[in-house]
């Protein structure tokens, strides 16, 4: 049961994930920097300080005890995520969410489950335990249904645009943004799994299932770094600091406190998409780093459900909804698949 209760919290995870860049929609009168470095403060500096307090006893301690080589490489590895996050961000601009997701997640969700292991020297073993079948093919599927759902996307795009919608679509300046984002999005992956001695000195502390929450601190401050780097250099050049209403008389016509909960509902969501994330990722036994690639799948399925319930897809053609459906039977089967590989990893060797 214990597998199936990791999966019950990746499928949360994944719901706050597809749903944590929609207020963006509301926000009115700002830059994209402001929104981006707003939400960026919540969910990468302060959430990650603050429940890190709250849950991880003797807080202090665990980080004197914790290996600094392994703080300061995860702080790295998170900063190299910090530019990632922020192409995507940058690419849903040029080619929308359908495509960015598609590109980006898919990538990311190969390298991020196949890196960490490959890098520590125990794929080749982890793939001799039980069920290494089901988990390679749940991934193929995975990466299958998840290409589906982006020609979905792109096909509901084409089918419901109009000369407005399609102003500022560029695939020469946004696929390389996704490739970027996709390659350096898994590298969040690697720094979780790098900084898991971090978690495991918090166990000893008593943190139980909350062990996770310390890795954060280090992963996530460190994608905050380089976020305030870049979202500084295009406040300064475009003079936008005064749209937080902090510099001068810039922002006193602007929404300023529905703009900032906006931002910060943004920062919760993505927050607890790794809050669960964590949760789930220590039930899932023998083949933990498949953690990644199971949110990845159920992020992108949960996130073409949301868009059904919310009506986003109507007007569509119907060669673009039977790309849809078909998408979302795959990525069920491939979360399926994973789900009984990682069941099978738990009664033992089969070789």
């Amino acid at each position: 049961m214990e597998v199936f209760t990791g999966i019950l919290f990746h499928g949360i995870g994944a719901s706050c994930a597809a749903l944590c860049y929609t207020p963006e929609k509301k926000v009115r009168q700002w830059s994209w920097q402001s929104y981006w470095l707003a939400q960026a403060l919540v969910c990468w500096l302060l959430l990650p300080i603050v429940v890190a307090w709250i849950t991880i006893p003797d807080l202090g301690t665990v980080l004197r005890e914790a290996p600094t080589d392994v703080m300061v490489t995860t702080f790295l590895l998170g900063m190299a995520y910090g530019v990632g996050g922020t192409a995507f961000g940058m690419a849903i601009r040029y080619v929308g969410y359908s495509l960015t997701y598609a590109i980006s997640v898919g990538l990311s969700c190969v390298l991020g489950t196949i890196i960490p292991p490959l890098v520590r020297g125990d794929l080749g073993n982890l793939l001799s335990h039980n069920g290494s079948g089901y988990i390679v093919a749940g991934m193929v599927i995975g990466v299958v249904g998840i290409a589906l759902c982006g020609r979905a996307g792109r096909g509901k795009e084409k089918d419901l645009s109009s000369t407005e919608s399609l102003k500022g679509f560029s695939i020469k300046k946004g696929l390389p943004l996704c490739i970027l984002a996709g390659v350096l999005s898994a590298v969040y992956g690697f720094s979780l799994d790098h900084g898991q001695p971090i978690a495991e000195i918090a166990a000893a502390h008593g943190a139980g299932n909350y062990q996770g929450n310390v890795i954060y601190i280090f992963s996530n401050s460190g994608a905050f770094l380089t976020t305030l780097i870049y979202c500084s250099y295009l406040h300064t050049r475009g003079r936008t600091w005064g749209e937080y209403g902090f510099f001068g008389n810039a922002g006193d016509a602007r929404p300023l406190l529905p703009n900032f909960l906006l931002a910060t509902l943004t920062g919760i969501l993505w927050y607890f998409q790794f809050f669960f994330y964590g949760f789930g990722h220590v039930r899932m036994g023998t083949y933990k780093p498949t953690s990644w690639a199971i949110h990845m799948i159920m992020l992108v399925m949960l996130s073409a459900l949301t868009g059904l319930l919310l009506r986003e897809w109507k007007g569509s053609s119907r060669n673009t909804m039977r790309f849809l459906f078909a998408a979302l039977l795959i990525l069920v089967s491939a979360v399926i698949i994973l789900t009984f590989g990682n069941y099978l990893g738990g009664q033992g060797n089969a070789h």
